[in-house]
């Protein structure tokens, strides 16, 4: 069996030595028209599961775009279970079920046709012969010529009679033919007296007569006696010279068709949208998601172009989407990146992620383009602790709401593992160093192994960072392996802490190591949130598996009581980290309301990292939603909708500086989305806090208090200018909100340099309430950024860079720095780890540190407690408010109201 391989076009041919001219004069004719072709050779003693495999390999190989299976195949082996796995779309034999079935229907769409079949039909059309109304007799029954040659005549209008070497009074039936097709394997069965004078005779016959006068002592005859026939027809094809090279012609052209099929189809690509069954008012967000039945995530996979072996279904409606995609459509254009970020928000929240989900419905369900929706996973803490889930809302969310919101596909699970494996690797090692004496403790971390001692691959890297080449752990010197052996935590500088998916508000300082085993090591310590972990913020920020290998291995978890930093790959956890989670790093395909796909990857703390979804999601998105390169660019490109944590000033500058740093990406256009709410909240309104009744301010008209506080929308608007972009506002429209206001919005909101001010209604209409939005996001992302740049350079000092963050994007005087950020800083420049981005954890509640102050504060000062370093994630964050890494839960709780209907299986009471 052979088959091909390479880039263009593929042909999978089998090999055995009765057929090898065959095989060689397809190979020949291949390279003739310039298609790649391979022709794989195996042993007779291959297996059936050898051959499946190498089948099942090309089916998933984008680069092949024919099988060809040479037959006989070895007695030991099913040909129908050969035959039969060759894909569809790959089948250029057109021998499989799906070609020939729908061959034998009338009006079937086969898609390919047999080979000899089809040189047969073409040799009659380019002799001009009119097959319609005609009598034909085709001799023979086989599968690979006979019947399907029948069908092609009968389809083309003849009347058409299938005979065989059993026919009675065949001589008579030939007789009456104006047509014979003749492939009874008999050879020169077919005499010219049994012709109608003018017949079109097409002889199909392989066989070999012994002729001493041949240097083979063979010739090749066909099944008709072709010198007696030529007397009497009107045309007649010889043998050799005749169908045989038809057949290969047939050959190529399938394949040349099946790459074009398989181009089309990655250019085709086509959402169809769900309807959407409104209802007034909007009944709750879990309502809304039951009452809605998602596709296949199969189906979602198919139209946005993601090839079967490229999904990872984990049930019905979720799947993993695979990295490989990339490589696959690196060729492409990718599609238009848009950010979605907001104002400085209520604790009520404005709508951001329900508007990343509103307009990408918009963009894919409405306007006819691939558009996905690219959002975090979120944490189970404050799900079921006072924040709820955080698919979305009312008629713009991502479904099934209850799945989205809870498991997934277990990424978080898998932090929390990795986490805690490097947790508890630290605690493990210093342990062993305590209570151990070099040499003892040298051996037990190179243990020897059936009487040979051999350095784990790992510990290769420490061993490179202490500039020590030797390879041979017996040849390492007293002092290289005290080096090496021992780390020197020193207690009081380690920062790696325990974590889990639940919001404990008594873990957040703890006490390990009172067990009587642990021999008094004890150590204050404490747990943070999952999410908060630097795990997922490298989950978030790699950009391949490899990037992330590199980048977990250099996490830093402590110093060493010589103030050298302690890495994960010094401990040599780095591998064993990414092993866990190999899987979590492919992103995670789901649905919207309206059956537009959505990506959801990662979910870093918002408060102490970027807040926002994958790199890896953003980059598998805009490939998928990209063109081909002789595509209108501009008719063609999809779009990608992403999300910011928190508002413009943390979580897009974050995004700009420190995710499109590392991923190299720049959005098209950023949103901000706005309410007449919050801006009057920074126009002096009365605090707003969740469960208590909005008071009268806010659903009634005040022009005034809206817009003293569209200085707030201002800010955040001439933020996002800072880095080029071009910035629409969304102003999320409740009922309450007049006409008047949202007037004011726009006239503000232009003023300050937007390109357009746009309000939406999505909340309670979905996609089609978001059109006009859609629109504007449209025509803004086609405006050119010649202007684009980031905030600062890295070549400066971390107070650079901080002050510079403080003065521009929160309106402060000067930024303070207390004598442990400071310390902090020096240590970090001091340990060649000065020249990463900045994160700035405050509260989200205001431009500035302090909470209380609202609108576009000025003048104040940012007090900067502590810098701590996320070395692996690749920036440091300063901190400027007193940041809890793992929540409370309130009095009561959300989980309160959560249970599982234990007939239909289905989960209540999430919101």
């Amino acid at each position: 069996m052979g088959v091909r391989e390479q880039c263009t076009d593929w042909c999978v041919v089998a090999d055995r030595s009765d057929s090898s001219t065959y095989v060689r004069m397809k190979l020949k004719a291949a390279q003739e028209a310039n298609i790649d072709c391979e022709i794989v050779k195996f042993a007779e003693d291959v297996t059936e599961g050898e051959l499946l495999q190498r089948i099942h390999d090309y089916n998933n190989n984008p680069a092949v775009h024919g099988i060809l299976v040479q037959l006989p195949l070895p007695k030991h082996i099913s040909e129908h279970a050969i035959t039969s796995a060759v894909a569809d779309e790959k089948d250029v034999d057109g021998f499989g079920v799906t070609s020939i079935g729908e061959l034998a229907k009338r009006g079937g769409r086969p898609l390919f046709t047999p080979c000899t079949p089809k040189g047969v039909m073409v040799l009659l059309q380019e002799a001009g012969v009119d097959v319609k109304g005609k009598f034909a007799v085709v001799l023979g029954r086989s599968d690979i010529v006979g019947s399907p040659v029948s069908y092609l005549l009968k389809n083309a209008d003849a009347t058409v009679v299938v005979c065989h070497s059993k026919t009675a009074n065949l001589p008579e039936i030939v007789k009456l033919a104006d047509i014979v097709v003749a492939a009874i394997g008999q050879p020169q069965f077919v005499k010219g007296e049994w012709l109608k004078p003018g017949a079109v005779v097409i002889d199909v016959g392989t066989n070999y007569l012994p002729d001493s006068t041949k240097k083979s002592s063979q010739r090749l005859v066909g099944d008709v006696h072709f010198e007696s026939a030529a007397e009497v027809a009107s045309h007649i094809t010889p043998v050799p010279g005749g169908v045989g090279p038809m057949t290969v012609a047939m050959l190529l052209q399938n394949v040349v068709d099946s790459a074009n099929a398989s181009f089309d189809r990655q250019r085709q690509r086509h959402i169809t949208p769900l309807p959407l069954k409104l209802e007034d008012p909007v009944p709750s967000d879990i309502a809304v998601s039951r009452k809605q039945h998602p596709k296949p995530i199969t189906v979602i996979a198919k139209e946005v172009g993601i090839l079967p072996n490229e999904l990872e279904p984990y049930g019905a409606a979720k799947a993993k989407v695979d990295l490989g995609l990339l490589k696959r459509l690196e060729h492409r254009r990718n599609g238009k990146y848009i950010l979605i970020a907001g104002i400085t928000p209520t604790p009520l929240g404005e709508g951001k992620s329900t508007t990343t989900v509103g307009l990408a419905q918009a963009l894919g369900g409405q306007l006819g383009r691939i558009a996905f929706a690219n959002v975090r996973q979120p944490s189970m803490g404050p799900t079921f602790g006072i924040k709820g889930g955080a698919a979305g809302g009312g008629y713009s969310q991502v479904i099934p709401m209850d799945e989205f919101n809870l498991h997934l596909t277990g990424d978080i699970h898998a932090i929390t593992a990795a986490n805690n494996l490097l947790a508890a690797a630290i605690e493990t090692r210093m342990f062993h160093e305590t209570t151990s004496k070099d040499g003892p403790l040298y051996r037990r971390l190179v243990p020897e192994k059936k009487g040979k001692r051999e350095f784990a691959p790992i510990m290769f890297r420490r061993l490179r960072k202490l500039g020590i080449e030797k390879t041979n752990p017996n040849d390492l010197t007293p002092e290289e392996i005290r080096r090496f052996a021992r780390l020197d935590i020193d207690p009081e500088t380690i920062t790696w802490r325990r974590v889990l998916d639940v919001n404990d508000r008594h873990l957040r300082q703890i006490t390990v190591g009172q067990a009587g085993t642990e021999k008094g090591h004890t150590r204050v310590t404490g747990f943070d949130i999952s999410v908060a972990s630097e795990c997922m913020a490298i989950l978030a920020l790699s950009n391949n598996l490899s990037d992330m290998r590199e980048r977990l291995g250099r996490m830093v978890v402590a110093s060493s009581r010589a103030g050298d930093p302690v890495t994960c790959d010094d401990i040599g956890a780095g591998g064993a980290l990414t092993a866990l989670l190999k899987d979590a790093i492919k992103p995670n395909l789901m649905q919207t309301l309206e059956g537009t796909p959505v990506f959801v990857h990662a979910g870093p703390f918002a408060n102490i990292s970027i807040g926002a979804s994958s790199v890896l999601a953003d980059k598998l998105a805009l490939k998928l939603a990209g063109t081909e390169l002789d595509e209108n660019y501009e008719e063609k490109a999809g779009f990608v909708v992403t999300e910011a944590g928190f508002d413009f000033t943390m979580g897009g500058e974050r995004f700009f500086n420190i995710k499109c740093r590392s991923s190299g990406l720049i959005p098209d256009a950023v949103v901000i989305v706005a309410t007449v709410r919050a801006l009057k909240v920074h126009g002096g309104g009365p605090d707003i806090a969740p469960g208590a009744q909005l008071q009268e301010v806010y659903r009634t008209e005040n022009i005034d208090l809206l817009r003293k506080g569209c200085v707030n929308l201002k800010k955040h608007i001439e933020n996002a200018k800072e880095f080029g972009v071009p910035v629409v506002v969304a102003i999320n429209r409740f009922s309450t909100d007049t006409q008047a206001e949202i007037d004011v919005i726009k006239e503000e909101a232009l003023a300050a340099g937007a390109e357009d001010a746009i309000p939406a209604n999505h909340w309670a209409e979905g996609g089609k309430g978001a059109v006009d939005l859609a629109k504007g996001v449209m025509a803004a992302s086609s405006r050119p950024k010649p202007d684009f740049k980031l905030l600062y350079d890295l070549d400066g000092s971390v107070q650079d860079r901080i002050e510079r963050i403080g003065k521009i994007m929160y309106g402060a005087d000067k930024v303070e720095f207390s004598e442990l950020a400071q310390k902090k800083v020096d240590t970090y420049v001091k340990q060649g780890l000065g020249n990463l981005p900045i994160c700035i954890a405050k509260t989200q509640y205001s431009l500035s540190h302090d909470p209380a102050l609202k609108g576009a504060p000025t003048g104040f000062t940012v007090p900067i407690r502590d810098v701590r370093m996320a070395a692996g994630a690749g920036y440091l964050y300063a901190l400027a408010a007193d940041i809890q890494t793992i929540p409370g839960l309130p009095t009561a709780p959300g989980y309160l109201n959560v249970d599982v209907d234990t007939e239909t299986g289905e989960i209540d009471g999430l919101f």
